[in-house]
């Protein structure tokens, strides 16, 4: 079998955060329910100046047409596929392909503004002239939003999160944002971020519990045209936002090892199998395998991680390839999150 061992970020690139919290501390001047539980649906807090008070701790929730990752992981996902540019299409791939390497995540460094606003949880500190954004999500500077009615610069510094001012349009705040380097990510999968980027964003409370998100991207080197991206995140209580300190680069145990697998070893797994209700068909794709589920039409291209093991290049979905005595495969298992799926093989590529 001809197989080259690498190093592969898998354990920072596709883990969903835990991270340790204060649970026993109460937050303070919140409404509360009967119970003792936090009223999400009391009214919204308002400043003195009857702005709405966006300041609080929020918990990101799921994205997506089908619900299966957020956008953290993929902000194209909902996207139809020329939408994406033929140059950022092949940096993706080719970064899958590298088993992510040199993403941000995997070499401590930050990753995104789209990454941060879909990932996790961030506190939301606001007064008249400045909103700060902390999070909790390693290599994460703060972020600040500047409401003293001054313009975006003209010619910028390129940073990893850009400069940001922000404005109201009644109860809606509105950001608007340039000036980020070519190095960062998009998101997880790799979408490339370039210095042509601009963000536009709208953050509504209806609620105390709820905060109403809108993203814009407008990148002509990544997409053919912008696009919009929906959340609504969840007022976090009782609970702070956590130092995480990425030492990555110094401590080579958070790193997994992964396989370069060749196509003919590959293509021991190429084939037809059946799942409930539908059939799945596996192909070689250079270094990778390639997965058609309708069921899940994102997730295409795996990247090993053993033998037998492959992750998904866009989600945190991973099959893995069960064979019998003879070594011959019989069935693959597919987990997403807590779902299981068992895969049936029919037959091979050949047969």
């Amino acid at each position: 079998m001809k197989v080259q061992r690498t190093s592969i970020a898998v354990a920072v690139l596709f883990a969903a955060p835990t991270f340790a919290q204060w649970t026993n501390l109460k937050t303070q001047g919140i409404p509360r329910m009967a119970d003792g539980k936090p009223n999400l649906a009391a009214p919204a807090p308002r400043t003195a100046d009857g702005k709405p008070d966006l300041t609080g701790i929020w918990q990101a929730g799921r994205a997506g047409a089908a619900g299966q990752y957020g956008y953290d992981y993929d902000v194209s996902q909902d996207l139809p596929a020329d939408t994406i540019t033929p140059w950022a299409r092949t940096v993706r791939q080719q970064r899958a392909q590298n088993f992510r390497m040199d993403s941000p995540l995997a070499r401590c460094l930050p990753v995104s503004v789209p990454f941060l606003n879909f990932r996790g949880l961030s506190r939301i500190v606001q007064t008249p002239g400045l909103i700060v954004m902390l999070h909790e999500s390693p290599n994460s500077p703060h972020r600040s939003i500047f409401m003293d009615d001054r313009e975006l610069p003209k010619d910028p510094n390129p940073t990893w999160l850009g400069y940001s001012v922000g404005h109201w349009e009644g109860n809606t705040l509105v950001v608007n944002s340039t000036g980020f380097n070519d190095m960062g990510w998009l998101d997880v999968g790799g979408n490339p971020q370039t210095e042509s980027l601009r963000l536009t964003e709208r953050f509504r409370r209806p609620d105390f519990g709820h905060l109403e998100l809108e993203v814009t991207l407008d990148d002509p080197k990544t997409f053919t045209k912008p696009f919009t991206l929906r959340m609504v995140k969840t007022y976090s209580a009782d609970t702070e936002i956590m130092e995480d300190v990425c030492e990555n680069e110094r401590d080579s145990s958070h790193l997994l090892g992964g396989l370069k697998m060749a196509p003919e070893t590959l293509a021991n797994y190429a084939g037809i199998y059946q799942l409930p209700g539908r059939e799945a068909t596996v192909t070689v794709s250079g270094d990778q395998l390639a997965v058609k589920d309708t069921a899940h039409p994102r997730d295409q291209l795996f990247v090993a991680r053993s033998e037998t093991h492959f992750l998904s290049s866009v989600s945190e979905a991973h099959i893995e390839f069960v064979k019998n005595t003879a070594g011959v495969v019989t069935h693959f298992i597919r987990r997403d999150g807590g779902n299981e799926e068992k895969a049936v093989r029919k037959r091979g590529a050949a047969q």
